[in-house]
Order: C-alpha cells, then sequence, then structure tokens
C-alpha cells in the first residue's frame, strides 16, 4: 500500500504541478481563448491551488517535515477537483470532467491513506513522557 501511494502522489504531483505552471503562466489572452468563459482570476487562483498542492503531496511526507500536510494538501486537491468538476458540468465540458473526477478520487484516496496513519496517535506537547 506504502508504495501505491507514493506512486499515485507522485503521478498526482506531476499532473497538477503541470495543469497549474499552466495557468500560472499562460499570458491572459491565451487562458481567455481556452476558459470558455471562465473568469482568468478564477483559473490563476486555481493555478495556484495546483501547484501548492503538487508540492505538499510530496514534500512534507518525504522530508518529514510537518507530514500532516501532505494529506491536507490532498484533501484540498480533493476540493479543487469537485469545483473542476462542476464548473466543466456548468460549460458543458463532459470529456474534461471525466479527467477532474478520476484525479479528484485519487486525491481523495491518498488524503484518506495518508490520514490512516495518523489514527491514534496522541501528541502530548509539553508533557514528560512517563516510564
Amino acid at each position: 500500500m506504502k508504495i501505491a501511494v507514493w506512486i499515485v502522489s507522485g503521478l498526482l504531483a506531476v499532473a497538477f504541478l503541470f495543469a497549474g505552471l499552466f495557468k500560472l503562466l499562460a499570458s491572459t489572452a491565451d487562458l481567455e481563448a481556452s476558459a470558455q468563459g471562465v473568469p482568468v482570476i478564477l483559473l490563476r487562483i486555481a493555478g495556484t491551488a495546483e501547484v501548492l498542492g503538487a508540492i505538499g503531496l510530496i514534500l512534507p511526507a518525504a522530508t518529514r517535515v510537518l507530514p500532516i500536510l501532505t494529506p491536507l494538501a490532498a484533501a484540498g486537491l480533493t476540493l479543487v477537483m469537485i469545483g473542476a468538476t462542476i464548473t466543466n458540468v456548468i460549460i458543458g465540458e463532459y470529456a474534461i470532467m471525466l479527467q477532474t473526477i478520476v484525479m479528484g478520487v485519487l486525491a481523495a484516496w491518498v488524503a484518506v491513506v495518508r490520514f490512516r496513519q495518523y489514527e491514534g496517535v496522541r501528541h502530548h506537547v509539553g508533557r514528560p513522557a512517563l516510564g
């Protein structure tokens, strides 16, 4: 299971990184041409969330510095994909909608699996260990 989570996380990170960087680095004219009525600012916000989410899928878990951020990033990307799916339904892009559903489901799976490793773990900050 551990290897599967890392593979899916890596693939999602690459996909979200490329999609987010396109939304951030493309010219306003290019985004307007492909946006089908979606405001460019909304695409820029989604791009920022996708890039940060892609980093969050890998970096905290790999470095073991605040690894709780990895399932939070996956959960955030799930929300982004829910919004993208709703937007695709509204503008009638049903083929792209399937892609956003698949990416959202995979991100949700990563979030669930990563959150499960924290079940039953209690952190007692400031209390000395007994025993």
